[in-house]
């Protein structure tokens, strides 16, 4: 029986006044609860019990141990519950990690609603575009937009993220409608990425992939600027609905090559594995899954 054991078999005793009875409150038998008492004397140097055949007594010091560990006890009984009500009740802070503009567009007010209903949580928000691990970086939950490689992560799927080629209809008034993929070549890309890796479009058409060769007349690794880009007419784009949908829907931004969809990525919450999730972190997952669900408002064009 460890020191903590020990101290709870003692203060039981004490406070039963019977080897016996303590031993049938704790479910032992009355050798065990005997023994972890005299290892606790042994270990300590001092004799904490009179045993008489009616009663069992404190000694002066027993009596003093008995009632700091009865007061250590109960700390560490507070301790343990204070704990456990975290995963059982969705307090404390809970920290997410989320893209800059599916953050700022779509994410902080499911935020500011959730904290309306859990106002015992605090909130903090990081944005940025980078993939982040969450056991590194101390995040509860990581928002990614990806097609998203094995790993040791747990990630649940909240939403789709459909890709489409768009343009301005003073773009392609100027410029002509793309009829086929490979007129492409032909048009000013707007692309997300580096500009080594932004020359290709990746599209596909009953299930079969085409890698479209392009020439990007702009490359940035923010959807943002490349929505600028393109209501203003500098070119097409290949960006994700939740960006470009209400353009779409209020037709400042027009479908390109509508049979021919870039592939697809999802909306993941990504978070720790973790045996027993905490409360914060659940029910603010299943929060984001019943918002957007799979078929998000940014879809609705």
């Amino acid at each position: 029986m460890d020191k903590l054991d020990a101290m709870s078999a003692f203060a039981r005793v004490v406070a039963a006044g019977s080897y016996a009875e303590a031993a049938r409150r704790m479910g032992l038998t009355r050798s065990a609860v005997s023994k972890a008492v005299t290892e606790l004397e042994q270990l300590l140097g001092v004799r904490l019990l009179d045993r008489t055949t009616r009663r069992v007594t404190p000694t002066e010091a027993g009596r003093v141990y008995y009632e700091r560990v009865t007061g250590i006890l109960s700390d560490v009984e507070s301790t343990e519950s204070a704990v456990s009500r975290l995963h059982d009740e969705p307090k404390g802070q809970l920290k997410i990690n989320a893209p800059m503009s599916f953050g700022t567009l779509y994410l902080g007010p499911a935020i500011a609603e959730f904290m309306v209903a859990y106002a015992d949580l605090r909130v903090e928000l990081i944005l940025n575009d980078r993939f982040i691990d969450p056991i590194e970086e101390g995040v509860d939950i990581t928002v990614r937009i990806a097609a998203l490689p094995d790993s040791s992560l747990i990630a649940r799927k909240l939403a789709p993220a459909r890709r489409v080629l768009a343009a301005s209809p003073a773009y392609l008034k100027a410029h002509g409608v793309p009829k086929a993929p490979g007129d492409l070549v032909h048009h000013r890309a707007l692309s997300f990425g580096h500009s080594q890796a932004a020359q290709r479009f990746e599209l596909t058409q009953n299930g079969e992939t085409l890698s479209v060769p392009v020439t990007s007349c702009l490359c940035s690794n923010n959807g943002d600027v490349l929505r600028a880009a393109a209501l203003n007419g500098n070119g097409i784009v290949l960006l994700p609905t939740f960006l470009i949908g209400p353009d779409i829907a209020a037709k400042k931004l027009a479908v390109v090559l509508p049979d021919f969809e870039p592939t697809g990525l999802g909306i993941y919450a990504v978070y720790a594995p973790n045996r027993y999730l905490a409360a914060k972190t659940r029910v603010f997952i299943d929060f984001l899954a019943e918002r957007f669900g799979p078929q998000p408002v940014w879809d609705r064009f």
